[in-house]
């Protein structure tokens, strides 16, 4: 088994600890355990972050686009060759099964990729002149050195879309990653480092999150920021960003309907999202959450959703056999009980599930509510976390859509219909960033990947990934005399 690493911060090329010394305390959540630490970036640090970004951006964006995409295909290649070292690792410092730290580290390497050749085709064009003898043209340009913003709830897949559509478009970047699973994203970014990118052009900071975010977003040399993470925060980074004039990706919250229609394949819809659900323990911001399934099936898909959820295998992530991991930290524990305690409070029903496993570790069984309404604060805020909200629904169209985009977030939906018209209605009638019909079709490399209202803005997937990381600029010249 991997040991765990003390994790430093990455600036200007070389590993470092903080200038005072400083470091803090990582925390296994299957034991509530310390296993290791990390450096705390200072202001020290977080100037030389800022100030290696801007000469690696000189570098990086004048290198010729094919040998920027040569080190990042070389990146990928180093990724997949340590996925069973760095595995383990992810495990032991957020939690999730190994298996699904497999799966996000050669996703991470399938994303590098995939950027690395896209980035080869961000192409400008040329505009037919009104006038002969004039030559019009569009011209994309990396936009400047990016601070980027990363949560833990997957430490690496989070940190490459931002790393990787940085460097494809020639962007340095600044990463503050999360204290929680910091070693992780520092594998990540060693491969980069270790694949030849050049000094400064990847930067790795953790320490305190409102400190380096005014810093850095405040700073003269950062001209983007990016971040994924809650609404609440990400409304506050964006406004100090608009403060600053900078350019802004915003991939925040959500509360994901789940639709199932009375004439839906009910054990498929089931098996399909008990598996979206539950992985990573509920914590994913495009987790199906609240389930509006149509009164003709409610009580049939409820009881076979809950037979499902039984089934889920709480424990250990490192251990054979296991489903579900514990949730990151003590916080998501006492979010998931205040939200619980309340719905059932005011009425609600607890299926299966419920309450905390074991007496250590941040174990929470696979939960299923059932009688909801909408006073209740878990069907207004997102618990992220592992629990299904049942909720029958109107066979009345206009009341069926309304009930599922009643919140103001849009970033992901799910729907289970029984026909293509049905499908094709939800398709233009339903408000989200992403809606997949019949099976779980969210997160690939040349998709989208993004929301709308208080889910944010921007994409950080498909060709679209790209376009905030450009500046467009127009070029027009009348030709010399022959």
């Amino acid at each position: 088994m991997s040991q765990y690493p003390e994790t430093l911060l990455f600036i200007d090329g070389q590993w470092i600890a903080a200038s005072d010394g400083r470091f803090v305390d990582v925390v296994n959540p299957a034991t509530e355990q310390v296993i290791g630490r990390v450096a705390h970036a200072g202001q020290p640090e977080l100037a030389a972050a800022a100030a290696a970004a801007g000469r690696g951006f000189a570098v990086w964006s004048r290198m010729s686009v094919f040998d920027r995409y040569r080190i990042m295909r070389q990146a990928a290649t180093l990724l997949r060759e340590r996925v069973e070292t760095v595995a383990p690792i992810m495990t032991m410092e957020q939690g999730k099964p190994v298996a699904e730290a497999r799966t996000e580290l050669l996703a991470a390497a399938d994303t590098i990729d995939w950027l690395a050749e896209e980035g080869r085709r961000a192409y400008g064009r040329l505009i037919p002149a009104r006038a002969v003898g004039v030559t019009q043209a569009v011209i994309r340009t990396p936009v400047g050195p990016v601070a980027a913003f990363s949560p833990w709830n997957f430490p690496v897949n989070q940190v490459v879309r931002k790393v990787g559509a940085a460097l494809a478009t020639g962007c340095s970047i600044i990463v503050k990653a999360a204290e929680e699973t910091p070693a992780s994203p520092a594998a990540l970014v060693r491969a980069f480092a270790d694949a030849g990118v050049p000094a400064g052009v990847i930067g790795l900071v953790y320490g305190t999150p409102s400190e380096i975010s005014e810093t850095l977003i405040a700073h003269p040399a950062i001209r983007k920021v990016t971040f994924t993470g809650s609404t609440a925060v990400g409304k506050m980074l964006a406004a100090l960003a608009g403060s600053h004039m900078k350019r802004a990706t915003m991939e925040l919250g959500g509360h994901g309907p789940a639709i199932v229609c009375a004439d839906a394949d009910l054990d498929r819809a089931a098996t399909t999202l008990v598996a979206a659900k539950f992985r990573n323990a509920g914590q994913v911001c495009v987790s199906p959450t609240r389930f509006l399934v149509e009164r003709p099936v409610f009580g049939r898909f409820v009881e076979r959703f809950a037979e499902l959820a039984r089934k889920v295998q709480v424990g250990d992530g490192l251990q054979s056999g296991t489903t579900m991991g514990p949730l990151a930290n003590v916080r998501r524990v006492d979010a998931m009980e205040a939200l619980i305690g309340d719905a059932t409070a005011r009425g609600a029903e607890i299926v299966t599930g419920g309450q905390r496993v074991g007496n250590a570790g941040y174990f929470f069984a696979p939960t299923v509510l059932r009688d909801l309404t909408t006073e209740m604060r878990i069907m207004n805020e997102d618990p992220f976390g592992p629990v299904a909200l049942m909720v029958p629904g109107s066979t009345r169209w206009p009341i069926a859509c309304g009930r599922a985009t009643r919140l103001p977030y849009g970033l992901a939906a799910y729907a289970f219909p029984g026909s293509g018209r049905t499908a094709a209605r939800l398709r233009d009638e339903v408000r989200t960033g992403m809606l997949t019909v019949n099976h779980l079709g969210l997160g690939l490399p040349e998709v989208p990947f993004g929301g709308i209202g208080d889910s944010g803005y921007g994409s950080e997937g498909g060709t679209e990934a790209l376009d905030a990381y450009l500046d467009t600029r127009f070029f027009s010249m009348r030709d010399y005399p022959a």
